[in-house]
């Protein structure tokens, strides 16, 4: 297994090939659909972002509710191809990191291709184990949208597997 930092650098996204295993270290920011469409709303109307997009990743997940001493409820990943729309616009802006579940549109795969990004996969009904690699959460931004707000976590060995490499190759075309 490969140990990454966020911010990811170009070079070590370079690196990583289609299913290398990746344990990842550092900020990430939660998002889903409705965040999605407020930070791509923002950058169209060159307002300040919640976070620095810059080497950024974010986690299409949605937390439950924190049980009590625990740092986050459970955190696993949500299907990706719902913030295909946006994606392109993130990745323009900075953004060099996901992390989800299931395929991505030929939209996406060439716009990751085309700004040296990646896609992660993790591991689908496994939250209650995942939450266990978030070592501190911070709600950021949108508090109205509820589990669904932008969390900072800070993870440690978050296991992760690359679905799609800068390079613009993917899992799911290497298993047809």
């Amino acid at each position: 297994m490969k140990k990454i930092k966020v911010p990811l650098e170009k070079k070590e996204i370079e690196e990583l090939k289609v299913g290398d295993e990746v344990l990842l270290q550092g900020i990430i920011y939660t998002a889903r659909d409705q965040a999605h469409k407020r930070l791509v709303e923002a950058i169209k109307k060159r307002k300040k972002l919640p976070f620095d997009l810059k080497g950024a990743v974010i986690y299409y997940c949605g937390p439950t509710q924190t049980p009590q001493g625990r740092v986050i409820g459970s955190c696993g990943p949500t299907t990706s191809s719902r913030m295909d729309s946006f994606t392109p616009i993130l990745l323009e802006a900075g953004l060099k990191g996901m992390i989800g579940k299931g395929s991505r549109s030929d939209k996406v795969r060439k716009a990751i291709k085309r700004y040296k990004a990646i896609y992660f996969l993790t591991y689908a009904g496994c939250g209650a184990l995942l939450s266990e690699y978030v070592k501190e959460k911070r709600l950021i931004a949108y508090k109205d949208l509820g589990p669904e707000a932008i969390y900072e976590l800070k993870v440690k060995d978050f296991p992760l597997i690359v679905g799609i490499d800068a390079s613009g190759r993917s899992v799911y075309e290497q298993e047809r």
